[in-house]
């Protein structure tokens, strides 16, 4: 069974409104590094990934649906540097 990647409907809002396009979400979720994992969200475990599409640090959080291999794209951001260390890996004290 193939993996399939939707859009939640607050992504999708976010991405619009962070000038993020589809081709920079879709490059984090494929080849971004996960750098913070969140198991006990509901109702899918999910995570944060990084990457740098085009150059520019970009956050994407993304769920994983088992029962039918469908990772959903919660939210994505650019991470703030005055709360995150300088490659943007971890979040500052």
């Amino acid at each position: 069974m193939t993996q399939s990647i939707v859009f939640s409907g607050h992504a999708a809002k976010r991405m619009f409104e962070r000038s993020i396009s589809v081709d920079d979400v879709l490059y984090v979720v494929e080849s971004g590094e996960v750098i913070e994992n969140y198991p006990d969200d509901w109702p899918y475990p999910s995570r944060l990934l990084l990457g740098q599409p085009g150059g520019r640090y970009l956050h994407v959080v993304v769920a994983h649906n088992k029962s039918n291999n469908e990772s959903i794209v919660v939210t994505l951001y650019e991470p703030d540097p005055s709360k995150w260390d300088t490659e943007c890996k971890r979040r500052m004290p």
